[in-house]
Order: C-alpha cells, then structure tokens, then sequence
C-alpha cells in the first residue's frame, strides 16, 4: 500500500544523494556528504603516534568527535559518536597501524533527517579520501515505522518526529571498486552480507524489525551503487589532474 510523503516519495524512494572527496585543504582526508538536505561534512586526521587511554596499543585507535550545527553536544549526539566509533572499528583494518589513534570529526552542517547514514557516507569517503585501510564500506540506511504500520526509507526530519519507531541498519559494501589496485590487504575479504550496525529507538514488533532490514537490505545496493560512482569518478578526475 503507498503511503503519502512529503515531496510526493514512495515509501522505498530514497532521497537524492551526493558525496564529494578531498573538500578540506589540512585534513588527511575529507569529504562531504548529502542526503536531500541533510548535509555532514568529516575530516579525518592521523594515524599519530599512540593510542588513547583504555585502548589496546596492539591495534589502531578510532576517535570520533562529533560537532552539531549549532549548540552543545548532546546525550543524541554522544550516542551517535559511540555508534560511529564502533561501526568504523568494524570496517577498519586496525592491525595495520598499531598504537596509532585516527581522529575524525563530523560536523553537521544541516539536519533534515537520516543524519546518522549521511554521517557515516560522509565518514567512510573521508577514510578512503585519507587512504586509511579499510575492510569494506559501510553504506547505511534508517527506516522508519509509522502509526498505521508501514515501513519508509531515509525519512525526512518531519517524518522522523511522526514516526511510532525507527531503526538504522548498516550493511557492508565491498570497498575494492573505489580503491587504486594495490591499496587494499589482500587478506581483507569484505563480505556483502550481515549487518554491521543496527540502532533503533521506539517500539516495534519482531516482525516489523526484520520488515525493516528486508527493505533496507533491498534498498543498499543502489545506495551503494551511488556512493561508490560518485566516489569513482572523482578518483578519475583527481587522477586525470595529477596527469
């Protein structure tokens, strides 16, 4: 059954998307995400020498530090950092730089929903802009569940505040299409199935849950598709610069 969106979507059309690389001069890496218009921009910095308090020194250090647009960080924004924190532990290849600590820091520059999945677009094209040695990519998606039962895609901040519940899936995507051969581990083999992360907030039924990752699961591939042509042709035409 189609449900009426705001700007006339269907219940899986998901907003339009960009993503740009290399948009910050003294980063190691960069780059900008948006999703309609909710836009995070992250700059990544490192590996340094050494590794923050509690963390195991054999391995490298993921920080994130998260900026909202405007005012203090929040107990919203900490629980995103946590959840970023740990999705990149997951698709980053941490024994290559051991005792070195990684920060990374996302700035939101506009929230009109689905701000955690623009956060981590924008995050997984900064490490790849900053060459940082990944297992695969993340590509993320947040469904929202509405009174009456149904299931949206990559809802809007509006649809967000209206929804009984949501949950925000992240699926692995294979990182090789984006990379110069040779830049990747050979030992690294990315797997395109599992969910590396899965946040939600709200009530919903078991069954509703894995509606949920039916649909999100569905709707990763073109997702995917996108982000990885937008960071290839970039690549491209960096290359055809240096040339």
């Amino acid at each position: 059954m189609n449900v009426e969106r705001e700007g006339g979507r269907g219940t899986n059309q998901l907003r339009p998307m960009d993503c740009s690389r290399n948009v910050l001069s003294r980063a190691h890496g960069s780059a900008s995400c948006s999703h309609g218009e909710t836009k995070v921009i992250a700059a990544v910095f490192g590996p340094k020498a050494g590794t923050k308090k509690n963390e195991n020194p054999e391995k490298a250090c993921i920080e994130v530090i998260w900026k909202p647009k405007t005012g203090q960080i929040g107990k919203r924004e900490k629980e995103f950092e946590m959840i970023l924190k740990r999705t990149l532990e997951n698709i980053c290849l941490l024994t290559v730089h051991p005792n070195t600590t990684t920060s990374i820091i996302v700035q939101v520059a506009h929230d009109d929903g689905s701000l955690l999945p623009c956060a981590i677009h924008a995050t997984c094209a900064a490490l790849v802009d900053a060459g940082f040695p990944l297992k695969s990519l993340a590509v993320a998606i947040c469904c929202c569940l509405t009174e009456n039962g149904h299931i949206i895609l990559d809802p809007s901040k509006l649809e967000e505040q209206k929804m009984k519940a949501f949950v925000c899936l992240v699926f692995p995507s294979s990182v090789n299409s984006v990379l110069p051969e040779g830049s990747t581990d050979a030992s690294a083999k990315s797997t395109e199935q599992g969910i590396i992360t899965s946040l939600s907030h709200g009530v919903m039924t078991v069954d509703d849950y894995f509606h949920s990752v039916e649909q999100g699961r569905a709707a990763v591939t073109p997702l995917s598709n996108i982000l990885k042509k937008k960071m290839q042709s970039q690549f491209a035409s960096n290359l055809s610069k240096a040339g």
